[in-house]
Protein backbone atom coordinates (compact mmCIF):
# COMPACT_ATOMS: atom_id res chain seq x y z
CA UNK A 1 0.00 0.00 0.00
CA UNK A 2 1.32 3.35 -1.15
CA UNK A 3 2.39 5.36 2.16
CA UNK A 4 -0.68 8.29 2.32
CA UNK A 5 0.82 12.00 2.64
CA UNK A 6 -1.67 13.38 5.49
CA UNK A 7 -0.21 17.09 4.99
CA UNK A 8 -2.61 18.96 3.28
CA UNK A 9 -1.73 21.82 0.99
CA UNK A 10 -2.90 25.58 1.78
CA UNK A 11 -3.75 26.44 -1.57
CA UNK A 12 -1.42 29.72 -3.09
CA UNK A 13 0.51 29.18 -0.67
CA UNK A 14 3.21 31.79 -1.09
CA UNK A 15 7.10 32.14 0.70
CA UNK A 16 7.01 34.59 3.66
CA UNK A 17 7.10 38.68 3.18
CA UNK A 18 10.69 39.79 4.54
CA UNK A 19 10.47 42.17 7.22
CA UNK A 20 12.14 45.57 5.51
CA UNK A 21 12.15 47.85 8.44
CA UNK A 22 14.40 44.78 9.77
CA UNK A 23 16.30 44.61 7.05
CA UNK A 24 17.09 48.52 7.10
CA UNK A 25 18.15 48.72 10.60
CA UNK A 26 20.38 45.70 10.36
CA UNK A 27 21.89 47.24 7.37
CA UNK A 28 21.99 50.99 8.84
CA UNK A 29 24.14 49.26 11.98
CA UNK A 30 26.47 47.57 9.56
CA UNK A 31 26.84 50.71 7.94
CA UNK A 32 27.40 52.66 11.20
CA UNK A 33 29.84 49.66 12.40
CA UNK A 34 32.31 49.64 8.87
CA UNK A 35 32.34 53.99 9.21
CA UNK A 36 33.70 53.68 12.43
CA UNK A 37 36.38 51.19 12.13
CA UNK A 38 37.37 52.95 8.88
CA UNK A 39 38.01 56.07 10.43
CA UNK A 40 39.13 54.49 13.60
CA UNK A 41 41.82 52.13 11.66
CA UNK A 42 42.97 53.88 8.65
CA UNK A 43 44.79 56.60 7.55
CA UNK A 44 41.95 58.47 5.17
CA UNK A 45 44.84 60.63 4.32
CA UNK A 46 47.86 58.88 3.92
CA UNK A 47 50.16 62.03 2.63
CA UNK A 48 49.02 64.48 5.39
CA UNK A 49 49.52 61.72 8.11
CA UNK A 50 53.08 60.39 6.78
CA UNK A 51 53.52 64.39 6.85
CA UNK A 52 53.37 64.48 10.82
CA UNK A 53 55.15 61.14 11.22
CA UNK A 54 57.76 62.12 9.02
CA UNK A 55 58.08 65.65 11.78
CA UNK A 56 58.19 63.11 14.83
CA UNK A 57 60.57 60.89 13.12
CA UNK A 58 63.32 63.91 12.36
CA UNK A 59 62.54 65.31 15.99
CA UNK A 60 62.93 61.67 17.06
CA UNK A 61 66.51 61.53 15.00
CA UNK A 62 67.22 64.92 16.96
CA UNK A 63 67.20 64.13 20.34
CA UNK A 64 69.52 60.77 19.46
CA UNK A 65 71.51 62.75 17.93
CA UNK A 66 72.03 65.49 21.19
CA UNK A 67 71.90 62.47 23.40
CA UNK A 68 74.94 60.90 21.78
CA UNK A 69 76.64 63.93 21.15
CA UNK A 70 76.11 65.07 25.43
CA UNK A 71 77.67 61.61 26.38
CA UNK A 72 80.86 62.61 23.70
CA UNK A 73 81.14 66.06 25.17
CA UNK A 74 81.53 63.76 29.05
CA UNK A 75 78.51 65.46 29.98
CA UNK A 76 76.57 62.91 32.61
CA UNK A 77 72.55 62.47 32.36
CA UNK A 78 70.79 63.53 36.00
CA UNK A 79 68.67 60.39 35.77
CA UNK A 80 66.15 62.14 38.49
CA UNK A 81 65.96 65.04 35.98
CA UNK A 82 66.24 63.59 32.85
CA UNK A 83 65.19 59.86 32.87
CA UNK A 84 64.76 59.67 28.86
CA UNK A 85 68.50 61.01 28.74
CA UNK A 86 66.79 63.53 26.34
CA UNK A 87 69.91 65.87 26.83
CA UNK A 88 66.97 68.86 26.54
CA UNK A 89 66.46 68.88 30.63
CA UNK A 90 68.71 71.39 32.02
CA UNK A 91 69.41 72.26 36.07
CA UNK A 92 67.56 73.49 38.51
CA UNK A 93 69.46 76.41 39.14
CA UNK A 94 72.95 77.49 37.33
CA UNK A 95 74.14 81.35 36.17
CA UNK A 96 72.00 81.43 33.28
CA UNK A 97 68.82 80.92 34.78
CA UNK A 98 66.42 83.79 34.38
CA UNK A 99 63.35 82.05 36.08
CA UNK A 100 61.46 79.37 37.88
CA UNK A 101 60.51 76.33 35.35
CA UNK A 102 58.06 73.40 35.86
CA UNK A 103 60.14 70.19 35.36
CA UNK A 104 57.62 67.94 34.13
CA UNK A 105 56.70 70.51 31.27
CA UNK A 106 59.96 70.48 30.05
CA UNK A 107 60.08 66.56 30.04
CA UNK A 108 56.64 66.79 28.17
CA UNK A 109 58.29 68.86 25.23
CA UNK A 110 60.75 65.90 24.70
CA UNK A 111 58.16 64.19 23.00
CA UNK A 112 58.98 63.31 19.23
CA UNK A 113 55.15 63.92 18.45
CA UNK A 114 55.76 67.72 19.77
CA UNK A 115 56.79 68.55 16.11
CA UNK A 116 54.09 66.67 14.56
CA UNK A 117 51.48 68.76 16.77
CA UNK A 118 53.65 71.65 15.11
CA UNK A 119 53.00 70.35 11.65
CA UNK A 120 49.30 69.94 12.38
CA UNK A 121 48.93 73.64 13.89
CA UNK A 122 50.89 75.01 10.85
CA UNK A 123 48.68 73.38 8.28
CA UNK A 124 45.88 74.61 10.19
CA UNK A 125 47.23 78.23 9.70
CA UNK A 126 47.26 77.57 5.83
CA UNK A 127 51.22 77.25 5.80
CA UNK A 128 52.30 75.34 2.71
CA UNK A 129 55.56 73.88 1.02
CA UNK A 130 58.17 76.99 0.10
CA UNK A 131 56.52 79.60 2.43
CA UNK A 132 58.63 81.06 5.73
CA UNK A 133 58.07 81.13 9.28
CA UNK A 134 59.40 83.19 11.70
CA UNK A 135 59.80 81.57 15.53
CA UNK A 136 60.54 83.88 18.67
CA UNK A 137 61.94 81.22 20.99
CA UNK A 138 63.11 80.99 24.69
CA UNK A 139 65.64 78.47 25.51
CA UNK A 140 63.35 78.12 28.61
CA UNK A 141 61.97 75.15 25.97
CA UNK A 142 64.75 73.35 23.65
CA UNK A 143 62.04 70.72 23.19
CA UNK A 144 59.86 72.70 21.03
CA UNK A 145 62.56 74.49 19.57
CA UNK A 146 63.49 71.12 18.26
CA UNK A 147 59.81 70.41 17.38
CA UNK A 148 59.25 73.72 15.25
CA UNK A 149 62.39 73.19 13.23
CA UNK A 150 61.71 69.78 12.79
CA UNK A 151 58.06 70.71 11.60
CA UNK A 152 59.89 72.55 9.31
CA UNK A 153 61.81 70.15 7.78
CA UNK A 154 59.28 68.31 6.93
CA UNK A 155 56.83 70.56 5.91
CA UNK A 156 59.65 71.78 3.39
CA UNK A 157 59.56 75.48 4.88
CA UNK A 158 61.90 78.08 5.93
CA UNK A 159 62.21 78.79 9.75
CA UNK A 160 63.53 82.19 10.40
CA UNK A 161 64.21 81.74 14.05
CA UNK A 162 65.35 84.29 17.06
CA UNK A 163 66.24 82.75 20.09
CA UNK A 164 66.96 84.10 23.94
CA UNK A 165 69.55 82.48 25.52
CA UNK A 166 69.04 82.58 28.95
CA UNK A 167 66.49 80.35 30.17
CA UNK A 168 64.61 79.16 33.54
CA UNK A 169 65.18 75.97 35.23
CA UNK A 170 65.50 73.20 33.71
CA UNK A 171 65.35 74.76 30.33
CA UNK A 172 68.53 74.91 28.32
CA UNK A 173 70.17 76.90 31.49
CA UNK A 174 72.98 74.45 31.55
CA UNK A 175 76.63 76.50 31.02
CA UNK A 176 78.17 73.66 29.71
CA UNK A 177 75.50 72.86 27.46
CA UNK A 178 73.32 75.83 26.35
CA UNK A 179 71.26 76.14 23.62
CA UNK A 180 74.23 77.40 21.20
CA UNK A 181 75.79 73.65 21.88
CA UNK A 182 72.84 72.16 21.20
CA UNK A 183 72.71 74.06 17.77
CA UNK A 184 76.07 73.07 17.27
CA UNK A 185 75.79 69.36 17.62
CA UNK A 186 72.56 69.67 15.26
CA UNK A 187 75.19 71.14 12.69
CA UNK A 188 77.64 69.50 12.81
CA UNK A 189 75.46 66.43 11.93
CA UNK A 190 74.01 67.74 9.47
CA UNK A 191 70.89 67.63 10.71
CA UNK A 192 70.32 71.44 11.26
CA UNK A 193 70.71 74.07 8.12
CA UNK A 194 69.73 77.17 8.95
CA UNK A 195 71.38 79.41 11.77
CA UNK A 196 69.23 81.54 13.59
CA UNK A 197 68.46 85.42 12.61
CA UNK A 198 69.82 86.50 15.93
CA UNK A 199 70.40 85.74 18.91
CA UNK A 200 69.28 87.83 22.44
CA UNK A 201 70.32 87.29 25.91
CA UNK A 202 66.45 87.06 27.01
CA UNK A 203 65.27 87.67 30.48
CA UNK A 204 63.59 91.22 31.61
CA UNK A 205 64.33 93.72 28.63
CA UNK A 206 66.21 91.53 26.93
CA UNK A 207 69.59 92.26 28.54
CA UNK A 208 69.97 88.94 30.34
CA UNK A 209 68.45 90.84 33.83
CA UNK A 210 67.57 87.69 36.12
CA UNK A 211 70.67 85.72 35.25
CA UNK A 212 74.18 85.71 37.22
CA UNK A 213 76.63 88.49 35.35
CA UNK A 214 79.27 85.46 34.66
CA UNK A 215 76.58 83.91 33.22
CA UNK A 216 75.83 86.66 30.72
CA UNK A 217 79.54 87.05 30.22
CA UNK A 218 79.74 83.56 29.34
CA UNK A 219 76.76 83.90 26.53
CA UNK A 220 78.27 87.28 24.74
CA UNK A 221 81.22 85.88 24.28
CA UNK A 222 80.09 82.89 22.97
CA UNK A 223 77.85 84.31 20.31
CA UNK A 224 80.64 87.01 19.64
CA UNK A 225 82.77 83.41 18.53
CA UNK A 226 79.96 82.22 17.00
CA UNK A 227 79.29 85.72 15.24
CA UNK A 228 75.48 85.52 15.68
CA UNK A 229 73.70 88.90 15.14
CA UNK A 230 72.94 89.71 19.07
CA UNK A 231 69.46 91.73 20.04
CA UNK A 232 70.71 93.97 22.93
CA UNK A 233 67.48 96.61 23.13
CA UNK A 234 65.45 97.68 26.43
CA UNK A 235 63.45 99.88 24.40
CA UNK A 236 60.42 97.38 23.42
CA UNK A 237 59.00 99.07 20.90
CA UNK A 238 62.44 99.16 19.47
CA UNK A 239 63.59 95.86 20.25
CA UNK A 240 60.20 94.28 18.17
CA UNK A 241 60.65 96.58 15.18
CA UNK A 242 64.28 95.27 14.86
CA UNK A 243 62.55 91.84 15.15
CA UNK A 244 60.63 92.29 12.38
CA UNK A 245 62.87 93.85 10.10
CA UNK A 246 65.15 90.74 10.56
CA UNK A 247 62.46 88.41 10.04
CA UNK A 248 61.75 90.27 6.92
CA UNK A 249 64.86 91.10 5.79
CA UNK A 250 65.48 87.05 5.92
CA UNK A 251 62.02 85.87 4.38
CA UNK A 252 63.86 87.27 0.91
CA UNK A 253 60.19 87.49 -0.80
CA UNK A 254 58.96 84.64 1.13
CA UNK A 255 55.39 84.52 2.03
CA UNK A 256 55.65 85.03 5.91
CA UNK A 257 52.80 82.41 6.83
CA UNK A 258 52.93 82.16 10.43
CA UNK A 259 55.14 82.83 13.92
CA UNK A 260 55.30 80.46 16.19
CA UNK A 261 55.72 82.08 20.10
CA UNK A 262 57.74 79.79 22.08
CA UNK A 263 58.13 80.34 25.91
CA UNK A 264 57.27 84.05 27.64
CA UNK A 265 59.75 85.82 25.90
CA UNK A 266 59.70 89.83 27.10
CA UNK A 267 60.10 91.03 23.43
CA UNK A 268 57.50 88.39 21.78
CA UNK A 269 54.56 88.14 24.35
CA UNK A 270 54.86 91.93 25.38
CA UNK A 271 53.63 93.54 28.75
CA UNK A 272 49.98 93.44 27.89
CA UNK A 273 47.98 91.57 29.96
CA UNK A 274 46.16 90.38 27.41
CA UNK A 275 48.83 87.58 26.53
CA UNK A 276 48.03 85.79 29.59
CA UNK A 277 44.94 84.62 27.98
CA UNK A 278 45.60 83.14 24.41
CA UNK A 279 44.95 79.92 24.35
CA UNK A 280 47.87 77.09 23.55
CA UNK A 281 47.73 76.41 19.94
CA UNK A 282 46.61 78.03 17.07
CA UNK A 283 45.48 81.68 17.20
CA UNK A 284 43.71 83.78 15.20
CA UNK A 285 43.80 87.13 16.89
CA UNK A 286 41.80 90.09 16.63
CA UNK A 287 43.87 92.55 14.31
CA UNK A 288 42.03 95.87 16.19
CA UNK A 289 43.81 95.60 18.92
CA UNK A 290 45.88 98.71 18.71
CA UNK A 291 47.34 99.37 22.10
CA UNK A 292 49.00 96.63 22.57
CA UNK A 293 53.46 95.89 22.37
CA UNK A 294 54.60 92.67 21.42
CA UNK A 295 55.96 90.42 18.38
CA UNK A 296 52.57 88.45 18.64
CA UNK A 297 50.70 91.28 18.76
CA UNK A 298 52.64 92.58 15.53
CA UNK A 299 52.12 89.66 13.71
CA UNK A 300 48.24 90.08 14.50
CA UNK A 301 48.02 93.05 12.89
CA UNK A 302 49.65 92.05 10.20
CA UNK A 303 47.35 88.91 10.07
CA UNK A 304 49.44 86.65 10.27
CA UNK A 305 48.39 83.48 12.00
CA UNK A 306 50.22 83.15 15.53
CA UNK A 307 50.77 79.54 16.77
CA UNK A 308 50.99 79.79 20.78
CA UNK A 309 53.31 77.51 22.58
CA UNK A 310 53.69 78.51 26.53
CA UNK A 311 51.29 76.33 28.64
CA UNK A 312 52.57 72.93 28.25
CA UNK A 313 50.00 71.29 30.26
CA UNK A 314 46.87 73.15 28.31
CA UNK A 315 48.53 72.25 25.36
CA UNK A 316 49.01 68.62 26.31
CA UNK A 317 45.01 68.01 27.79
CA UNK A 318 44.16 70.23 24.89
CA UNK A 319 45.90 68.16 22.10
CA UNK A 320 45.86 64.48 24.00
CA UNK A 321 49.60 64.55 24.22
CA UNK A 322 51.37 62.29 27.24
CA UNK A 323 51.90 64.45 30.66
CA UNK A 324 55.81 63.75 31.48
CA UNK A 325 55.96 60.55 29.97
CA UNK A 326 58.43 58.11 30.97
CA UNK A 327 59.62 56.62 28.56
CA UNK A 328 59.00 58.69 25.53
CA UNK A 329 55.91 57.05 23.93
CA UNK A 330 56.32 55.52 19.88
CA UNK A 331 55.63 58.37 17.71
CA UNK A 332 52.04 58.64 16.51
CA UNK A 333 50.54 57.80 19.72
CA UNK A 334 49.10 61.10 20.77
CA UNK A 335 45.53 61.95 20.24
CA UNK A 336 45.35 64.85 17.81
CA UNK A 337 46.71 61.99 15.36
CA UNK A 338 43.20 61.08 14.89
CA UNK A 339 41.77 64.96 14.78
CA UNK A 340 43.93 65.20 11.37
CA UNK A 341 42.29 62.01 10.15
CA UNK A 342 39.03 63.83 10.45
CA UNK A 343 39.93 67.05 9.20
CA UNK A 344 41.01 65.67 6.24
CA UNK A 345 39.09 65.44 3.06
CA UNK A 346 39.13 62.29 2.84
CA UNK A 347 37.25 62.15 5.92
CA UNK A 348 34.93 64.79 5.22
CA UNK A 349 34.31 63.03 1.50
CA UNK A 350 33.72 59.36 3.52
CA UNK A 351 31.45 61.15 5.98
CA UNK A 352 29.09 62.89 3.44
CA UNK A 353 28.70 59.36 1.74
CA UNK A 354 27.78 58.05 4.93
CA UNK A 355 25.56 60.37 6.07
CA UNK A 356 23.88 60.54 2.73
CA UNK A 357 23.16 57.06 2.51
CA UNK A 358 21.89 56.57 6.13
CA UNK A 359 19.51 59.84 5.28
CA UNK A 360 18.40 57.06 2.66
CA UNK A 361 17.80 54.26 4.54
CA UNK A 362 15.86 56.70 7.64
CA UNK A 363 13.44 57.51 4.87
CA UNK A 364 12.90 53.75 3.37
CA UNK A 365 12.33 52.88 6.63
CA UNK A 366 9.91 55.77 7.46
CA UNK A 367 7.48 54.71 4.05
CA UNK A 368 8.27 51.09 4.15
Amino acid sequence: MRGINLRRKKPNQESPTPDWRAVIIYGLAVLSVAFFLVTRFFPLDPEGIKILRLAAKEMEAAVNIIRTCRQTKGLPFDLQADPNQTGLIGLRRSILTTTLGQLEAKRTITNPDLAALVVYLLCQAGVQQGDAIAVGASSSFPGLIIASLAAAKAIKITPLYIVSLGASQWGANDPRFTWLEIQDCLEQAGWLPWEPVAVSLGGTQDLGLGMEPEGKELLLERVKAKGLRLISESDLEKNVALRLSFYETAAKGKRLAAFINIGGGWANMGENEEVLHLPPGLNIIDRSITTAKGVVWEMARRQIPVVHLLYIKGLAEKFGLSWDPQPLPRVGQSEFYLEARRSSGHFQLLASVYLLVAFVLIILYRFS
